[in-house]
This record gives C-alpha cells, structure tokens and sequence, in this order.
C-alpha cells in the first residue's frame, strides 16, 4: 500500500516538473545519453586512448622491437668480425662473463583503440532514443486505431438521438484500449463546464497524432454545424480506417528497400574483406614496388576500412528512417542494428586481432641469415603465429615489414598457423630486420647483408 502512495507521489512530482520546467521526453531519451556517451568519450581520452599511436610508435609497437632487434643483429656481426681476427693473430678469445641485461619494465602498449571505443559510446547515446521511438509510434498507431473506432462508437450513439458532449461522456466509461486515458480526460473536462472543442482538442493533444487532430477539426465543426453529424462522423471513421490502411500498405512496400540497405552494408563488409585479404597484401608488397609508393605500407588499411564501414552503417540507418517512415529520427533503431552487426563482422574478419588480444610471433627458422644483398632469400623466414593458450592460428593476415629498406609482401598464415616470406634486402652492407605484425602483437627476425659477400 505504501508503494502504491509513494509510486503516487513520485508521478505527481514528475508532473508539476515536468509542466513547471517544460521538460520534452527527448531531453531524457535523448540529451542524457549522449551526454554519457560524450563522457566516456572525454575519460577515455584522459586515460590515454587515441585514434593514432603517438608519433614515434608503430600501430603495435614494431619500432621498438625492431631497433632492438637491428642492434642485436649488430652486436653480433661485430662479435664475430673481433673473433675472426683474434683468430687470425693466434690469439685465443677469452669469453667475458656477461650479467644479465635487467629485465626491462613493460611498456604499456600504445591505446589506439578510441575508435572503438567512439562506436561503444555511440550505441549508448542513439540506443535509448530509437528504442523509446519506435515504442512512441507504436502505440501511435494503436491510439490511432483506438480513435477511429472511437468516432465509430459516437456516430452510433447520435444515431440514437445522443448529443456529440453526453456522447463523449458516455463512451468515456466504456474500454476504449488506448486512448482511455485522453477519452476521460476529455470527458471530465465537459463535465467541469469546458467546451466540446476545447475538451477535444486537448484529447487530441493528449494522443499526440496529426491524423487524429485533423479529424477531431472535422468532429468540432460537424458538432456546431448541425445537418446529419452522425453520418458525417461515420463516414469520418471509415476515412480514417482507410488512411491508417494505406499507411500500413505503404510501410509494407518499403520494408524491401530496408532489406536493399541491410544486404548493401553486408556487401559493403565482404569486399572490403576481400581487399583486406587479396589484393592489399600484394599492394603492400612486391606490387608496392611497381606502383613505386613506398609509404603505403605504413597505412592501416584495416583500421580505414573499419572507420568507413561504421560510418555507413550510422548514415545508412539513417537513411532507412527517412526513406520509409518519413523522418530521420526513426532511423536510429537501424542505425544501432547496423552498427552492431558490422562491429562485430569488422572485428571477426577484419580486425582479428581486436582490442587488447595478445598473440606470440616467434621465427621458427631463417633467422639471422647472411646473404646478398638486392636478391630474395633462398631460405625463406618462416614466422609462428599462436595464441595466448599456445594453438596456432590460422587464416590471420599478417602485416610484414622490412627496415631499413626492402621488398616483402604480406600475407595470410596457412592452417598450421605459420607464414613464409622472401624479402629482398636492400644492397648496402648491414642488418636488416623483418617484422610480422597481427593486431598489438609482433615478432622480428634479422638478415645480415655482407659487403662483396
């Protein structure tokens, strides 16, 4: 009993603020979450989250490891280079005892994941509003339908020699779905002496429908009118029947352009796929060569691919709204669909990686090979790709690069989980690394160029 006073008390409340302040239902639908979203946005930001590494890094961190890499290589060559001569002079090269190198601190790896995190927050500033839209109309429609069976239910009460205000106040007390609510209050509103078009026109205010306010201005004129109003007001109704007909014929006839955008997008997510996995890697490879852009191997492809796919799915939805139900705003509940489903495609096939996955790359052979420069590898470098349990993980693209300079393609890892690549080094003397790249993960191998080798 008590939570039915406080319950009470809590909507007379919501209702003086509500008049006393003017307050609209998108305010809340609508303002407060994307002012949620825009917080998420702003803590992510100040916790270090960005669009981009910051310059100086790879998307994954590869610098590093390859500059590392490179000085090991390095050290080593030059080891070698003191030992032979030592040899060459007779003397017997003594092995200095080493400390361990201290194990290096973690670095926390770059956070370009705000795109990501923009979509999270995206969905939670559209979703609450296309949710309590598409509730708003549907029980549009249904006050709709409730009306015209309400002008049905009045013309054969004045048929009967009522007036159109007893009419009203009679039928008030009836079930009529769901406009009871606006019927009683229009009905009080007569009984407290206020006109028959004033009293209707706050019903129709209060059902919130152009239809039905269009119709309610031919009831009050019929009303004060005189003549036949009980045929009037029928034929009335079966108009309205009518228009609501054709308004759910019409939504049934679009529902296939929404189909058409739906099937688009997905087309949309299956080539770029299939760029990301066919022709990319030979662009980024040997056929970089040819169309002599060296600087397109630094581009994330993926990650462009993944900004214009969501992006369409946003305006797509959109679009759909506006196409098929007339106004923009019922586009958001496809704007919310679409973007979900093509996240979690993107993520699946084009980023398999995802945010925060960790994989281990490590080269099984072909490392730290000494060979001409300017000619493919006769050994080819083969890299292992697993995951964090240790299984292999096939069908993953694989980004490979080679410092200082030089040709290598990338490519995709075969169902043992492994990729063999034949880089051309550059022809000047030195190390060389070569780096495979999955997601935030990388693993470095070295080829050793020898001057007249």
């Amino acid at each position: 009993m008590k939570a039915d006073i406080y319950l009470q008390m809590l909507k007379r409340y919501a209702r003086i603020a509500s008049i006393r302040y003017d307050i609209k239902r998108e305010y809340l639908t609508l303002g407060v979450p994307i002012f949620a979203a825009l917080m998420i946005i702003l803590v992510a930001i100040l916790a270090g989250h960005t669009l981009f590494p910051p310059e100086g890094q790879g998307d994954t961190g590869a610098v590093n490891s390859e500059a590392a890499a490179k000085q090991a290589a390095y050290d080593a060559l030059l080891a070698e280079m003191e030992a032979a001569e030592a040899a060459e002079r007779g003397e017997v090269p003594v092995a200095e005892e080493t400390e361990p190198a201290p194990e290096e601190k973690e670095k926390d790896k770059s956070k370009d994941d705000l795109d990501h995190i923009i979509v999270y927050a995206t969905l939670v500033a559209i979703i609450p509003f296309s949710i309590d839209t598409f509730l708003q109309k549907k029980k549009l429609k249904k006050r709709e339908v409730a009306f015209g069976e309400f002008l049905y239910k009045l013309s054969e009460l004045m048929r009967g020699g009522i007036d159109p205000v007893k009419g009203v106040v009679t039928l008030s007390r009836t079930n009529l779905g769901a406009i009871n609510k606006s019927a009683k209050d229009a009905a009080s509103s007569m009984v407290l002496g206020h006109s028959f078009e004033d009293s209707m026109h706050r019903m129709s205010a209060s059902i919130g429908s152009r239809l039905v306010n269009k119709y309610i201005d031919i009831v009050v004129m019929a009303a004060y009118t005189g003549g036949n109003v009980a045929d009037l007001l029928f034929r009335t109704s079966e108009d309205m029947r009518a228009v609501i007909g054709i308004e759910r014929e019409k939504e049934a006839n679009l529902k296939q352009y929404i189909v058409i955008f739906y099937l688009a997008q997905g087309i949309i997510i299956m080539l770029t796929y299939i760029l990301s996995t066919s022709l990319l890697p030979m662009i980024q490879g040997v056929g970089l060569q040819i169309l002599g852009g060296n600087g397109l191997s630094d581009i994330n492809f993926q990650r462009g691919f993944f900004h214009m796919i969501v992006l369409n799915a946003l305006f797509g939805g959109l679009i759909i709204g506006q196409i098929t139900e007339g106004e923009i705003k019922h586009g958001f509940k496809h704007s919310a669909i679409l973007i979900a489903m093509s996240y979690v495609a993107v993520i699946t096939l084009l980023l398999p990686a995802g945010v925060g996955s960790d994989y281990t790359i490590t080269a099984i052979s072909g490392d730290a090979q000494e060979v001409i420069g300017g000619i493919p590898l006769q050994e080819p470098i083969v890299f292992n790709v697993t995951d964090t349990d240790g299984n292999p993980v096939p069908g993953t693209f694989v980004k490979m690069t080679i410092t200082p300079q030089g040709v290598i393609t990338s490519s995709m890892t075969n169902q043992e989980g492994t990729i063999a690549v034949s880089p051309v080094p550059g022809t000047d003397a030195g190390s060389y690394v070569v780096t495979a790249t999955v997601g935030e993960s990388s693993g470095a191998a070295t080829i050793i160029v020898n001057e007249g080798y």
